[in-house]
């Protein structure tokens, strides 16, 4: 399949209309919903603008901590946790770390969440009992955004695309949802050399 900067998955959820809703009273809720969730597991379908797909399982530990673990033969596994975003290919054995803040998909794991200050929200739209907010580093507009797609009612995250810097759209869509569970802390342990070993042996 094509190679990928971030996640995502298919063209599954309908176009919103616009709201009618209060902008405020939408994201107080979302702030509410993030904040209130310690841990996520759930299957993931990722889908690039190429057409390129991949599956795989997503860990979220807020705050600061996430995997995501591909099928095979995706080589691909990433991790967020320290403040920093590590992508690891497992074909080239090839590891690559950024800051976790120059990457949308911090937005995520911010506690408490905060949808103002330092970001900027560009839409809140909502339509079919769906809910979608864009948002973006304020400091950083060029560097990419991320568009939350939440069922309405109850509140559970469905689906985000990011837009990278390039313009390049990516689209995750979760299933098989469990929130509330206990992680192991070394899923997400990267800078522990136990880990890289862990990592070269298979």
């Amino acid at each position: 399949m094509n190679r990928r900067t971030l996640l995502a998955a298919p063209a599954l959820l309908a176009p919103f209309s616009v709201s009618a809703q209060s902008q405020t009273e939408a994201l107080g809720r979302v702030e509410a919903y993030f904040n209130a969730m310690t841990t996520l597991r759930a299957r993931f379908l990722q889908v690039s603008q190429g057409g390129g797909s991949a599956e795989g399982t997503a860990w979220i530990w807020r705050p600061s901590r996430m995997r995501f673990e591909y099928d095979p033969p995706e080589p691909t596994l990433l991790i967020a946790a320290d403040n920093q975003f590590f992508h690891y290919d497992r074909e080239l054995r090839q590891p690559t770390v950024v800051p976790l803040s120059s990457t949308p998909l911090s937005v995520l794991l911010r506690s408490p969440l905060r949808l103002a200050g330092d970001v900027t929200v560009a839409g809140v739209e909502r339509g079919q009992g769906l809910l979608s907010v864009t948002i973006f580093r304020t400091a950083a507009p060029s560097e990419g955004r991320i568009t939350l797609i939440l069922e309405d009612n109850p509140m559970v995250l469905r689906q985000w695309v990011v837009v990278d810097a390039q313009g390049r759209s990516t689209r995750v869509t979760l299933t098989q949802i469990e929130t509330g569970q206990r992680f192991d802390p070394f899923l997400f342990a990267f800078n522990d050399p136990r880990f890289r070993e862990q990592l070269e042996q298979r």
